[in-house]
């Protein structure tokens, strides 16, 4: 055999002990668990991409954003913990109309019943996400933003303005 068979056997080799250690040692299995929404993300962009190099219909949209919102979602659930999705999964109903949004924005011409669909679904997906949040803790934060704003307009809002003004009108 010549060196240089023996130096490409050799490398072979090592990438072969490599990848059997790394296996064993579960490093592909967490690659795994944790970036799998890139199966739905990476297509999802490649649709969108298609569509903006002019090589796919404006339809194409419709599937792009969906994976695209999607992947996202998902991706954040895999870093974050799979229970975010008790509070998030309005999102899933928000990728519909993301990607029906695009659709009406960039299909020529505008079609007719697209526009009410994706802003109506989209605003679905805000309307439950705010109660699902209501639910959570997020009930402390919205008391204490407004809290705040309530010293805000008490205290704050008058400072350095004077007296006469449109809102300090005596009683």
């Amino acid at each position: 055999m010549s060196s240089k068979k023996d130096l490409m056997l050799g490398v072979f080799i090592v990438t072969a002990g490599v990848v059997i250690l790394l296996g064993k040692l579960g490093v592909f299995g967490f690659l795994g668990r944790t970036f799998w929404p890139l199966l739905l993300l990476v297509p999802g962009l490649l649709l969108q991409v298609l569509f903006f190099i002019r090589r796919a219909p404006a339809v194409i949209l419709i599937p792009g954003g969906i994976l695209t919102v999607y992947g996202v979602l998902f991706l954040i659930c895999s870093f974050w913990g799979w229970d975010l999705m008790a509070t998030l999964w309005p999102v899933l109903i928000l990728g519909v109309g993301i990607g029906l949004y695009e659709y009406y924005l960039y299909e020529s011409p505008r079609p007719g019943g697209v526009l009410p669909a994706a802003l109506g679904l989209m605003l679905l997906s805000v309307v439950i996400l705010i109660f699902t949040w209501l639910n959570t803790g997020a009930l402390y934060i919205i008391a204490l933003v407004l809290i705040a704003a309530g010293i805000w307009l008490i205290f704050g809002r008058n400072r350095g303005r004077s007296r006469g003004g449109k809102w300090s009108r005596d009683w």
